[in-house]
């Protein structure tokens, strides 16, 4: 946000580290933002910002997010909070209380790519999480079609470290993580499960249940996705290449890569786009779809600021033109 050409930052709060430079607390951003953390007082933030992006821990938003939106200003929201539509499933996959039910209509789901229409209207927006970021744009096109079989979809997810937050953990720890790969949350009980099932039915126009596995690989940021899919009817991987063209005709951050090329994290890395790449196994009849993302770019901030190009009216790219960091 401070290199984009239409945003002036007015206001950053961290209750934890009020009165502290955001530089010292991320050196990589001296020069470019200086100034000081605040602690959170409504009428100040009101008084002071348009827009807000709130990057909370799950549960919080919904105590923050209700005010601001009275006060008639516009809310981009980082958190699972207002994600799903059931109220219900928040609370059997985050285990907390959801205590503002009577949002979660007026949240508009913010994969810009999938509803661009709802997000230009919309003056609060629940930002995807990465995984399924990465998961949905990498199936969307074949759910929209109706070229694979809706049952028995898997989907195996490789994340960097830093999706895991700030907070140390021993299970993210240098010399735990450091040249091992590990599956986590194993057996769809991680709570991106059912925002991607609740995303793709929408797609898909029909319930979708889905085999989800999350790994966690000693690098610092994104995320590899691997979607495995049956066939319905005849295809050729000629044919899916062009359907992914055309789907994502006009889509600036989605690249479909050609026949044999396959996404690589390090492509998309410091980047808000989407690396896509197929194959299609004659032999068992399953299109094979594998996407690659930086889950801190286009799996969080990067596709909030994509989110308020899109609610301002302005260019999707705008203060986003950058490639990957390669090598």
């Amino acid at each position: 946000a401070a290199g984009h050409p239409e945003i002036s930052i007015e206001y950053v709060t961290a209750n934890q580290y009020k009165g502290m430079a955001v530089s010292d607390l991320y050196p990589h951003l001296t020069g470019v933002y200086d100034g000081k953390y605040e602690s959170f007082d409504l009428d100040t933030a009101i008084a002071k910002a348009d827009v807000f992006f709130l990057a909370l821990p799950h549960g919080k938003a919904m105590e923050v997010a209700p005010d601001i939106l009275e006060a008639g200003c516009k809310v981009i929201d980082l958190s699972g909070d207002f994600r799903l539509s059931d109220p219900a499933v928040y609370e059997v996959w985050y285990k907390k209380e959801h205590t503002r039910p009577d949002l979660i209509e007026k949240a508009v789901y913010g994969l810009p790519e999938i509803y661009e229409e709802k997000i230009k209207k919309a003056s609060f927006v629940s930002n995807p999480g990465c995984y399924p970021t990465g998961a949905i744009l990498a199936l969307a096109p074949l759910l929209s079609e109706g070229l694979i079989d809706t049952e028995g979809i898997v989907i195996n997810s490789l994340s960097g470290v830093s999706g895991a937050g700030r907070e140390p953990k021993p299970e993210t720890h240098f010399c735990k993580v450091e040249g091992s790969l590990t599956a986590y949350k194993v057996g769809g009980i991680h709570q991106h499960t059912p925002e991607i099932e609740q995303y793709l039915s929408d797609i898909a126009s029909k319930p979708i249940v889905i085999s989800f596995t999350p790994h966690l690989m000693p690098i610092s940021r994104g995320i590899l996705t691997t979607a495995y899919t049956d066939a319905v009817g005849s295809t050729s991987l000629d044919e899916l290449l062009d359907l992914y063209k055309l789907y994502y005709k006009g889509k600036t951050f989605v690249h479909i890569l050609p026949r044999g090329q396959y996404p690589q994290t390090k492509s998309v890395a410091g980047s808000n786009y989407c690396h896509i790449g197929l194959a299609f196994d004659e032999r068992t009849n399953k299109i094979i779809v594998i996407s690659a993302i930086d889950n801190l770019v286009k799996g969080a901030s990067g596709q909030a600021i994509q989110n308020l190009n899109i609610m301002m009216g302005f260019p999707q790219d705008m203060g986003l033109k950058h490639a990957g960091l390669m090598p």
